[in-house]
């Protein structure tokens, strides 16, 4: 799958199509509806389309992590005016910085979904098989791209959700004005992954060569997380949450990987944590990795040094949590490097890092010698890895459902603490909300999809959070050793507003394009 994705990705990209350029074009509302006059391999290949965003470094490269670091687990890692303004909740970064990439991405692939499910079932020249694929893969992005933008953009109540457009909208009408709440988003996501999981197969029903596709597992998880998002405007979604998580955890298909930070190895990339993952290879793929390390990648490999780690987050675990040491690169920690040993703010002592800490998780494919070609891009403008970056893991799901169950007053210990034993911690007893928000902050630092930030706004959280500093670490070295460590400000506390800064901006360029679309208030 992982193949085929980058090889149609990089067609697409040259604009050197087959006999299927017209079905291949990705272009925002032009995709043809011939379905008909396609092969069974031909009509695969757009499926594989579909997946073209996942190749966009304004997705999956920094995307909405540029919104995730307004969170207080992280700062911007280097001199960068658009991203603080971003922090600062400030319109101009938004509308400059590469974030305003995903709305036209998702649309467009809502647009190319629209095509398929309009002509996938006049398609009688194609197997079952593969129209059942092609029109499960359509519901399933389409709910994905309305979730992937939904949250960020939409609420229930001055601004309304984002525009619907389907199958059964008029080419000349699809300049739609904004549903009154981004509810009937939640809803309309969640009948369109319905719709794709009575299709798909189960993950270990697909061949090797097409892991990477979507199957049930996967769309369960994001109906899930779409009730879950719903839930902080009508708390009756938390059944939801509950009834879907329940399918995924009774499948028996999934479970968690022993050991926390081995999650993170390529190796796994299809483990039982698995659900869905950013199909990524030294060729092309997420940038995420690369995007995180030192500036400049200390002369070795050009990583670029964005979203470093606060204070705030490092104190966030537990002593004897081990996904702290998995997760931040702290003074003094030997890391390796392309081959090289380093001692993270030691030797080399200078690092870009404001808060003397980096994110390691994804460091995995950069540690051997022979990393460069092999598991890491050779095009170090472009750092892609072997590694998948994780969108939905099963802890994710775990996690879930423990919210729903305690956010309703009742018991959500057993999910909970599945979660809390595999980060070696004890499991504890009638878990309250503090000891939820604790362990998602804890699981799931920068990873796409599951987003501090999201958490802090939805939770009623966000302006006591914001209103506080950020801080980080002044090392002192004695020779080649930490000999003191001293908390400093690096960030200065923001004026956060819950009655315009819940939403971000909409990209200007998408509001000059439109009649209908109205800009969040506020902005």
């Amino acid at each position: 799958m992982k193949t085929k994705l980058i090889a149609i990705a990089l067609i697409i990209a040259a604009g050197s199509l087959s006999s299927c350029k017209k079905f291949l074009e990705l272009q925002p509302y032009g995709q043809p509806s011939e379905l008909n006059n396609l092969t069974d391999a031909q009509a695969m290949q757009a499926v594989y389309s579909l997946f073209y965003w996942q190749y966009r470094e304004g997705t999956l490269g920094r995307g909405f992590m540029w919104f995730e670091n307004c969170s207080d687990n992280f700062v911007t890692g280097r001199t960068q005016a658009e991203a603080q303004n971003i922090k600062n909740f400030l319109d101009e970064g938004s509308s400059s910085r590469d974030v305003r990439d995903n709305w036209p991405q998702m649309y467009q692939t809502i647009n190319y979904s629209n095509n398929l499910i309009r002509s996938a079932p006049n398609a009688t020249k194609l197997s079952n098989r593969v129209r059942n694929s092609v029109l499960a893969h359509a519901y399933f992005m389409r709910g994905f791209s309305y979730l992937w933008l939904a949250p960020w953009y939409g609420d229930n109540g001055p601004n309304g959700g984002i525009p619907i457009v389907t199958e059964n909208t008029p080419i000349d009408e699809i300049d739609v004005p904004r549903p009154t709440s981004v509810l009937e988003n939640y809803d309309m996501i969640i009948e369109d992954l319905q719709k794709a999981a009575d299709l798909l197969p189960w993950f270990d029903e697909l061949p090797q060569a097409e892991w990477g596709l979507m199957h049930k597992t996967a769309a369960w998880s994001l109906m899930a997380r779409a009730a879950l998002y719903a839930a902080q405007y009508d708390p009756s979604y938390y059944e939801k949450v509950i009834e879907y998580t329940d399918r995924v955890i009774s499948s028996g298909k999934h479970g968690l990987v022993p050991r926390y930070a081995d999650v993170f190895e390529i190796e796994n990339n299809w483990s039982p944590e698995y659900i869905m993952s950013a199909t990524s290879t030294e060729i092309d793929g997420s940038k995420l990795p690369g995007v995180i390390f030192q500036n400049g990648g200390f002369g070795i490999y050009n990583t670029w040094g964005y979203f470093q780690p606060t204070v705030e987050l490092w104190k966030a675990f537990e002593e004897g949590d081990t996904r702290r040491k998995a997760t931040i690169g702290f003074p003094g920690d030997t890391l390796q490097f392309v081959g090289n040993q380093l001692i993270w703010a030691v030797n080399p002592s200078s690092v870009s890092s404001p808060t003397a800490m980096t994110i390691v998780k994804y460091l995995a494919p950069f540690r051997p010698a022979e990393a460069v070609g092999n598991t890491v891009n050779p095009n170090s403008d472009n750092g892609t890895t072997d590694l998948n970056i994780p969108i939905v893991r099963y802890s994710d799901v775990l996690l879930m459902k423990a919210e729903a169950l305690i956010w309703l007053g009742r018991n959500g210990d057993e999910p909970l603490n599945k979660v809390r034993v595999r980060a070696g911690l004890d499991p504890i007893t009638n878990a309250t909300k503090e000891d939820l928000k604790r362990e998602r902050r804890c699981e799931f630092v920068l990873e796409f999809g599951v987003f501090r930030h999201l958490d802090l706004v939805r939770w009623g959280d966000a302006q006591a959070a914001y209103a506080k500093p950020l801080h980080g670490y002044k090392v002192n070295l004695s020779g080649s050793t930490v000999s003191s460590l001293e908390e400093i400000v690096v960030w200065p506390a923001r004026n956060f507003n819950p009655s315009v800064h819940h939403v971000f901006p909409i990209p200007n360029n998408e509001i000059s394009k439109s009649v209908n679309l109205k800009q969040n208030l506020g902005y």
